[in-house]
């Protein structure tokens, strides 16, 4: 009998040691601390300072924290998905990478939903568990976004941190994903994007034109965050019968503060019950969820129903419902 859940059964995080703080950010352009707190929620973010590394470095290092953290070994392992929208090159995956770094030969292949990236590859790889093929199933948001920000731009360079995060998903009778949703609406293109790609090939013109830079109009985008995220969390609750009392913690992406106070009292639920860190990281995009859910996992108990909501460029964004499966040692 193929297994009814897939449960997250450990998690891990990596971030760099170099710190941008607001204070570092205002030596560069026109800001200050004060106007970027009051405006994301964001104090300082990591970097990883080396140009010759590139995401699968922060990937790497965060899965074999959490190897060690279950104490597994990477030919364990069935599967890795990673999310990420900053591979480290355009093919081979960065999935790929880590798995010849922990090896294994398993399946493995990156998913790019941006900021939606990691609910995205855990609704797949909950999938995978659920077939009855997979037994441990690793998934990935990992990013770093400071290769794709312009440091003169100052609508963007505030925002964004590069980290990595990674959870262990086995199968469970009881307890683990129960639901998820998730959407897209391409029309979004043109209001967040990094154009790198076939369709905008490197030229001198891209370059000097900065296009390859990551690109927003931070306005617009906001009101389809606050739209779009709080409504699939809103949706998840009502197609499972939860009221806000029976949800035990909002785990949201990490952008901005007011788009996570937006979701949560679209949820009903109070500041006490939404996990936050948007502070000490930014927006790491796809690895924000699973860093909060690694700085959270002590909080958490056996069988708390916990919500996951995000947004993120294409449009994508969605939510799921799972009960968390073990008490952090």
């Amino acid at each position: 009998m193929n297994p009814k859940y897939a449960a997250i059964t450990a998690v891990a995080g990596w971030v760099p040691d170099h710190k941008l703080t607001n204070k570092d950010l205002e030596k560069l352009v026109d800001t200050s601390d004060e106007w970027i707190t009051t405006r994301t929620g964001i104090k300082e973010r990591r970097i990883l300072k080396d140009e010759t590394k590139g995401t699968s470095v922060l990937a790497i290092n965060a899965v074999n924290a959490l190897l060690d953290k279950a104490n597994i070994n990477g030919e364990d392992v069935d599967l890795i998905i990673c999310a990420t929208s900053t591979p480290d090159m355009g093919f081979i995956s960065t999935a790929n990478l880590v798995g010849e770094a922990i090896g294994t030969k398993a399946m493995s292949f990156d998913v790019s939903a941006a900021c939606s990236g990691f609910i995205y590859a855990l609704e797949m790889g909950s999938n995978f568990i659920k077939s009855g093929n997979y037994k441990k199933v690793v998934i990935i948001g990992a990013d770093k976004m400071s290769s794709v920000i312009d440091y003169k731009d100052r609508n963007s360079c505030i925002l964004f941190g590069d980290g990595a995060a990674a959870v262990l998903l086995e199968p469970h009778n009881e307890l683990g994903v129960v639901d998820a949703l998730m959407f897209s609406d391409g029309s979004g293109k043109e209001l967040l994007n990094v154009k790198r790609g076939s369709a905008f090939p490197y030229s001198e013109e891209q370059v000097m034109g900065e296009h390859h830079y990551f690109h927003q109009d931070g306005k617009s985008v906001f009101k389809h965050a606050v739209t779009n995220m709080s409504a699939a969390a809103a949706q998840i609750m009502q197609q499972n019968n939860l009221s806000a009392d029976d949800v035990a913690y909002l785990v949201p992406h990490q952008a901005n503060l007011r788009i996570i106070d937006a979701t949560a009292k679209r949820m009903g639920v109070g500041n006490d019950k939404v996990c936050i860190n948007i502070e000490k990281y930014g927006n790491t995009t796809g690895a924000t969820i699973p860093l909060c859910l690694w700085d959270f996992e002590k909080q958490f108990k056996k069988g708390d129903n916990i919500i996951l909501a995000a947004f993120g460029g294409g449009f994508t964004w969605g939510s799921v419902y799972l009960k968390w499966a073990y008490d952090a040692k």
